[in-house]
Parts: structure tokens; sequence; C-alpha cells
């Protein structure tokens, strides 16, 4: 049997600058493979690490003395190396000498116990900006580390529950006169060598109560810092302290559910009635297509949730077909990057391009401004909304942002269940037991393991993932916009809600019903090396539901779409 070997490195800069008498503490985070700058995704000894997220809280530093200096209680910080998200700042704290620093990988009881959608959607412990939740269980994940091993087999260790939460003491001796930069590292031989990647028994944790991988996970991590080096160093960064603070919200945003995470609505385009209105004019108006004989509206149909009803490919001007299948388009304020491929960031962004594009709308923009400005009506309206006649790109791209944030789904028979006014039947509610559920026959959890990438109110993570349609990819999804080879084959996690009315499914359409999409999953997923690890890690002959499961996996989908959406 190989012994498999891993060593990553993280560096922690804790840069320090002198504030009268106090200083402010910064903390910068990298990664490192053996010594050597390591990026997420990046294979290494026939290893690839696709995430690497934590939690940390409870920040300390020891005097001379013996006593703890601790930093403000309610720090916490969001560690995601696959987004970047890689320092914070600690605070001001008094100049002195200190010969140990103390965090905890985790969070304290009483804050893993708490909703998870109170959070405002920049704090480290909003569900929708961290991924690290429990979703309709409860707690958070405090380290989540996943990636493939030998024979594209996938691994996640998940390491959550109260027990689990685990203190590092790093001894040092610092001085807290001027800028310094404390280098710290994560031996992940130390983890992955003892967890032994090359047998299936042990590729994965949820840290369920008497789980001994997720006890040695813990043990390993709390063995596996150390402190690098102290050297000079200067870098300012933004404060991070992590304020509760409920949104200002302009009379137009919608009102949304408790169980949902908080949005964030653009701060420089409020919505208003009258903005609203207006997106919603021009979406459905045919004088932004070439041909004066499409619309917004003429692939993303109201009574299909905004997608194109039946239609694995649209049609748009002159006949011309789009290559992916037409998304639905709710609960928009939520998501970070748009298309299937994620190439364009924003939705004010997003919102020109069908305009343009040859198969689509097919109407260059400035020939679209200048019918709008032609109008009677338009430049009227504009100026109402925004206080500018002369409608430009900038304004057109406002207008539709307006009225597509304002398209909220969150009135499904499964939403009124959550709040108690009805009941799910006994085979929806098998459905959702099943749906998160892991799939782990060897611990005796035989779920559809669906929640990794479709947990939460939401039903969806919003990230990237191939989910395992083809062994070789002609669309090369992410990898397109991204230039990646890890990126290959993966295409955005779309939500479940509203499912039965936005037939056919995938990005390309190729499944016909439900029925067709939980089969796939059961039997039909295709390995390949980009293949998301939380389907990599399944047995090669699949999951074995039966035809009763997945039959109660269709019923609970059905619970998930709202009927009278976007009425």
């Amino acid at each position: 049997m190989k012994t498999i070997v891993h060593h990553l490195a993280f560096t922690c800069c804790l840069l320090l600058q002198a504030w009268g008498q106090s200083v402010q503490c910064d903390l910068v985070f990298e990664l490192d493979w053996r010594g050597e700058r390591y990026q997420v995704g990046a294979e290494r000894e026939g290893r690839r690490i696709s995430r690497c997220d934590y939690l940390l809280s409870q920040f300390a530093l020891q005097k001379e003395d013996g006593s703890w200096m601790e930093a403000d209680s309610s720090l916490i910080a969001l560690i995601s190396h696959g987004e970047a998200r890689n320092r914070f700042s600690l605070g001001t704290i008094p100049e002195g000498r200190f010969q140990a620093l103390r965090f905890v990988v985790g969070l304290d009881e009483n804050t893993n116990a708490s909703d998870p959608n109170r959070y405002p959607p920049e704090h480290p412990l909003n569900p929708q900006l961290n991924n690290l939740h429990w979703t309709w269980q409860s707690g958070y994940i405090f380290c989540a580390l996943e990636g493939h091993s030998e024979q594209d087999l996938g691994f996640l260790y998940h390491l959550g529950n109260d027990s689990n939460a685990t203190e590092i003491v790093l001894p040092l001796e610092l001085d807290l006169e001027g800028a310094q930069t404390l280098s710290l590292s994560l031996d992940l031989a130390k983890i992955l060598a003892s967890l032994r990647l090359d047998i299936r028994e042990t590729t994965s944790t949820h840290s369920r109560p008497g789980d001994p991988v997720a006890t040695t996970f813990s043990q390993l991590l709390g063995q596996a810092f150390a402190i690098d080096a102290i050297t000079p160093g200067i870098y300012h960064s933004p404060q991070a302290n992590n304020p509760l603070h409920p949104n200002q919200q302009p009379t137009a945003e919608p009102a949304i559910q408790r169980h949902f995470p908080q949005p964030d609505f653009p701060a420089d385009n409020p919505l208003t009635h009258e903005g609203v209105a207006l997106g919603k004019a021009l979406f459905f108006d045919p004088i932004l297509s070439k041909e004066r004989n499409l619309s917004c509206a003429s692939c993303h149909q109201p009574e299909a949730a905004f997608s194109d009803a039946g239609m694995a490919f649209s049609e748009g001007h002159l006949g011309g077909k789009s290559t992916r299948n037409s998304m639905p388009l709710f609960n928009l304020v939520w998501h970070r990057e748009m298309f299937w491929d994620g190439r364009v960031q924003t939705l004010r962004e997003q919102v020109l391009h069908p305009i343009e594009h040859p198969d689509e709308l097919a109407l260059p923009l400035t020939e679209a401004l200048q019918r709008l400005n032609a109008t009677p009506e338009y430049p009227t309206t504009f100026a109402k909304v925004f206080g500018k006649a002369e409608i430009d790109g900038d304004l057109l791209a406002k207008a539709l942002e307006q009225y597509l944030l304002s398209l909220i789904s969150q009135e499904s028979r499964f939403d009124q269940a959550m709040r108690g006014e009805v009941e799910l039947t006994a085979e929806e509610k098998r459905g959702f037991e099943l749906f998160i559920t892991e799939h782990d026959p060897d611990n005796g959890l035989r779920g559809a393991d669906c929640f990794h990438c479709h947990g939460g109110a939401l039903f969806s993570n919003h990230t990237f993932a191939n989910n395992g349609l083809d062994p070789t990819f002609s669309d090369l999804g992410r990898a397109a916009a991204t230039g990646l080879e890890s990126d290959r084959g993966k295409f955005k996690v779309p939500s479940l809600r509203n499912l039965t009315l936005t037939a056919p499914y995938m990005h390309d359409g190729r499944f016909a019903t439900l029925e067709e999409v939980v089969e796939h999953y059961n039997s039909g997923v295709q390995r390949s090396p980009t293949l998301d690890p939380n389907l990599a890690k399944h047995p090669e002959t699949g999951l074995h539901l039966t035809e009763a499961d997945k039959a109660a996996l269709v019923a609970f989908l059905t619970t998930l779409t709202e009927h009278r959406f976007p009425n």
C-alpha cells in the first residue's frame, strides 16, 4: 500500500503598525506545498486540493507573565484560499512583548448554534459567503479540505460539531514595537499521511458523533501549525471587525423570508418602484432586438420561472441558436457570477450581453440606445428614475438590473412547511431525508448526498462544479472563461427551486425529466479528473437507490416549485 505524504504550508503574516500606545494587527494567509507557493487546483505529486477553507476565532496573545490578552470576542475570520480571501485585521492592541499566539479552528457553542441568516452579506458567518454551514442540519463546518487523490478518487474532510473545535497554541518571541510579519505554516503532510487517502473508508468525514476520522482530523490539525519566522513588514488592511447590522432597505426591495441569507442589494442602484417598472417594460419590449420581434422575455418566460420552456437551446435572431440552455432568472441578488461559465462578474454587466449577441437579440448597443432615446416615453421615464433623460448603457443596465433583482422566489410548499404552515407528505419527507443525508455505506449511511452542492434555502452554493455528465468535454465550461485545466467541464450549480417549471435540465438541456436527473446521479456519473469530490468519492457502481427512494426524491423536488411565481 502506497503511503501518501503531502505537505501544505500556509503562511500567516501578522503585520503590526505602531499607533500611539497600541498597534494594529493584520493577518495574511498563503498556501505552500513543501515550501513552495501553492494555488488551489494545481496538481502536486498526483494530488489536487480543490478547496481549503476554514473559520478561525478566539484570538489571543500571551504576555510574558503568562496572562492572555484576548482580541475582540466577536472577531471571526473566514479563510478561503480558492477565493483568494486570505487577510483580515485583529484590530488594535497595546504594545508589549508576547510569548504565544492562540486561536481556535472553529467557533464557540453559542455562535455555532446561531441562526446563520442573521449575518449581513459580507460577514464571515453569512452562509452564502462561506459555504460552510450544515444547511438544514445545524452548525458550521470549521474546516473544509477537499480534493482528489490517485485514480481521481475524491476526498472530503469536513470538520464540524462543537466537540471538534480545535485550539491552536503556538510559542513565539514577539516584541510589538514596530511593524512585523509573523509567518506560520500548516503542514498538510501531518494530516493527509495519517488519514491515508488511498483507503476508501477514510476519504471523507462529516464529523458525525463517534466518527474516528473526525477525531483524528482534529488532533492532526492541532499538531500541524507552526511559526516559521518573524520579519519586518508593513501592510495596511481595512478593519475587519464583523458588525451585525440590518441592511438599509429602499422601498422597493422585496421582503426576504427569515430562513434565507441576507441579500446584498447594490448600494449604487437602490430598487425603487419606478425603477423596477422601467426595467420590466424594457425586459418585455422587442425594441431591444434587431428585427423588433424578440425581447428578453422571449427566452426567459415568466410562466417558466423565466427560463425557455421546453427548449434545450433558445432561438434568437434569424433562427440563431444558443449554445447553452437558458437559465431561469430568480433570486439573482445572491449570485456572484453570471452565465453557466461565470465569465461575467455582475448582473449589471450580464444584461447587456444578450442584446448584442448575434444569435440572440443581435442589436449593437449604440443602436439600442439611439432607439430608446428616440422614443417619446423612455427618456422621460429614465429622467424620473435616474435624474437623467439621456439614456446610456449604464442606465439601461441599471434599469434591467432593478427589475431582475426584484424577482424573488421564496413561497414554495417547502418554504411554507419550513414556516409550519403546511406539512409535507411522508414521501416528500423521505425525499428530503435522502436529499440531506451523506452517502457513506461504510458507516451505514445511504443517502442521495444532494446537499453539498444544493444545500440551504437557495438550493445552490453558486459555485462551479463538474457533475459527471461526460468523461471528456466538447464544451469546456468554466475553463473557457478562466483558462484553467482544473475548471474543465465545470458549470454553475443551478438552484433546484422551480424545477417543475424549468425543464429540460443541465447546461445543455440533455435531461427532459426530473426522473432522468435523479438517475444520472444514481448510476450515470462519468469520471474525469475534475469531477467534483462530492461525487468522486461515491462508489463507481453508483448510489444504488431503490425505486421508492428515487420516487421520494422527485416528490421532494416538486415541493420546491412556487406555482404563483412571479406573481
